[in-house]
């Protein structure tokens, strides 16, 4: 229940946010690979909200899938990065971002750092830290967390159909 009051504040946050300014919001998919005590392939919906091309927020979600002690699971993650880059006026050129987040899931929450290649290839890590006495086939989930994500763009899919 505290998960979801988390959500819902940081929800209210990006809408303020939106209301203040001009805001562009883009939508993504992405899949990836995560290390969390466990191997997890990732698939997932994300948008980027942004009002110049130096401060990018991203929300998103996901389910993280894998084998844990010989058994299959399933976590849902919750997920809100910020990418920064200071290059004025260079949107399309931009090829690199620093980034800062929080994940949370049922079973931990991770802050982490990492970089973004053209806001399309992410690689971060941080360190996941349990959740109550929370468990995932009998494992804890704590400790070193390693991403790694590709982004794809939805607008790519919409612009392919109007040339058609």
């Amino acid at each position: 229940m505290k998960a979801l009051k988390h959500i819902f504040f940081f929800g209210i946050f990006f809408i303020g946010f939106r209301a203040q300014s001009q805001v562009t919001v883009h939508p993504m998919v992405f899949a990836g690979y995560e290390y969390q005590n466990s191997n997890f392939g990732e698939v997932g919906a994300r948008f980027i909200f942004l009002k110049n091309d130096n401060v990018l927020y991203r929300v998103s979600g996901s389910a993280l899938m894998g084998k844990v002690n010989g058994e299959f699971a399933i976590l849902p993650k919750f997920q809100g990065d910020i990418l920064l880059n200071f290059e004025k006026n260079v949107d399309i050129q931009h090829s690199y971002y620093f980034l800062a987040g929080t994940e949370i899931t049922p079973q931990f929450v991770a802050p982490k750092a990492g970089i973004s290649l053209f806001g399309i290839i992410d690689f971060t890590g941080g360190y996941a830290f349990k959740l109550g006495n929370s468990q995932l086939n009998d494992r804890v989930m704590e400790g070193l967390n390693l991403n790694f994500t590709v982004n794809i763009p939805l607008v790519v899919f919409s612009k392919s159909k109007k040339n058609k």
